[in-house]
């Protein structure tokens, strides 16, 4: 490896070294970040054999109008072959693409747009979820991510925004059903403004029952006619009619369209671009963003109106992101991919993938709550999590075919971010599987 900015593009802004990575970041590692950022981001080859959304929700829900005997079976089939099968394929794709600032890019917004199996009816759907409404969008407009994601059937039934009905609504008065804020709070402190955005609860209540009729063709009772769909529905007969007042702004009665006005101003405040450029810098810089830098990021956001390829560029050029090659602790899903990406080349199974993630308590898709998974170390390697993967990374070591000498798996690693005891340790170790598992455990694979 190079250099020290050979080693950061790599591992900060990509997924680890693979084969040949160092050749094809050659001479200038902001070059080649920058040739990636492309706002026509295609499906990879390896997810486009996958149902979409709509096909696996309408089935489910077909089976639930059945009873839960149907469902049960139903939703365990599709967790059996399109879930499992696809998160194999997504890591497979991670551990070889030639593009990995696209692949980072999409686990960061994918976890900032969170959706969690923890809702059961809809987790196997949720690859097909990133796939569809933030995958395309990475280096796109952030507009255009937060309606796709918004208005995608397992965001609706994750926060229970398909049940939500306005109480002046036809159905509403019909079904005494009560209004449901979680997706318009989520959207307001978890996608947008942050906690400390400016708003206040009236603002959540209004949002939702702007909010109110997104719901999506699977919510049809059992006894009902109506066709099952498992795409978005806006339906007239939940909104709360009237108009909405958010954030001092009153929208005018619009249906359908009242919460896509919301978003749109929503996306264009100054909290939602500093909240975002936070989130960003703590991604790519440190646990503790530095002001400047969120300061910069977020005028970029505000002057480009959310365009993501012009924040992408100038997370890159960022002095501070070069400076420290070690300052970010890899997740458990980071620390998975980086070492296949360096030992295994795109071959390993749902088992490989999977029982170190449950041991590290990092399952794709499972987040705890709306939140996501934590960005910060202290989350990542308390005693125990630390223990955990280091007993993996020994395992991986004692079957791992690297054909190098420790020494050298070490230098194409870490190169010039190498420290002498490291280094020390490493060509001092009993035998090349020792210490090959030595450079997995080390500071330099470890952090990014």
């Amino acid at each position: 490896m190079r250099s020290i900015e050979t080693f950061i593009a790599l591992n900060r802004f990509g997924l680890g070294v693979g084969p040949h990575d160092a050749r094809r970041v050659g001479g200038d590692p902001r070059r080649w970040l920058l040739a990636q950022i492309d706002s026509r981001q295609r499906t990879p080859a390896r997810l486009e054999r996958f149902p979409d959304s709509a096909s696996i929700v309408k089935d489910i829900f077909e089976a639930r109008r059945s009873g839960s005997e149907a469902l049960r079976k139903t939703t365990r089939k599709h967790y059996r072959r399109n879930f499992g099968a696809e998160l194999v394929a997504r890591a497979r794709h991670a551990i070889t693409t030639d593009t990995p600032f696209a692949e980072r890019l999409v686990l960061f917004w994918s976890n900032h747009f969170t959706v969690s199996r923890t809702k059961a009816i809809i987790g196997p759907a949720l690859p097909a979820y990133e796939r569809e409404a933030v995958r395309p969008h990475v280096f796109g407009r952030f507009e255009d991510m937060l309606l796709a994601a918004v208005g995608h059937v397992a965001m609706l039934a994750y926060l229970d925004n398909d049940r939500s009905m306005g109480p002046n609504s036809r159905a509403g008065r019909r079904a005494k059903r009560s209004l449901n804020e979680n997706l318009a709070r989520e959207i307001l402190e978890l996608h947008t403004l942050g906690v400390d955005g400016g708003y206040r609860q009236n603002d959540v209540t209004e949002f939702a029952k702007a909010l109110t009729g997104w719901t999506h063709g699977g919510m049809v009772g059992r006894r009902s006619r109506r066709t099952i769909s498992g795409k978005f529905q806006f339906r007239a007969a939940m909104h709360e009619p009237g108009s909405k007042r958010v954030l001092g702004r009153t929208y005018p009665e619009a249906g359908e369209e009242e919460a896509r006005r919301i978003m749109r101003d929503l996306v264009r405040h100054p909290s939602t671009a500093r909240f975002i450029a936070t989130k960003l810098v703590r991604h790519f810089v440190a646990d503790d963003p530095p002001p400047g830098d969120v300061a910069r990021i977020a005028r970029v956001f505000s002057d480009s109106s959310g365009d993501l390829a012009s924040v992408s560029r100038a997370l890159v050029e960022l002095p501070s992101v070069w400076e420290a090659p070690l300052a970010k602790v890899k997740t458990p899903y980071e620390l998975v991919i980086s070492t296949l990406r360096a030992v295994d080349h795109g071959k390993a199974g749902f088992r490989v993938l999977r029982v170190p993630l449950q041991t590290m308590g990092h399952e794709p898709f499972n987040a705890p709550s709306p939140q996501g998974w934590p960005d910060r170390a202290e989350h990542w390697i308390a005693p125990q999590a630390l223990l955990r993967r280091v007993e993996w990374l020994r395992a991986v070591a004692a079957k791992a075919r690297v054909e190098q000498s420790p020494s050298a798996f070490l230098e194409s690693l870490a190169g010039p971010a190498a420290s002498a005891p490291t280094r020390r340790m490493v060509a001092l170790a009993p035998s090349a599987d020792a210490g090959v598992a030595l450079v997995l455990a080390s500071a330099e694979f470890q952090r990014r």
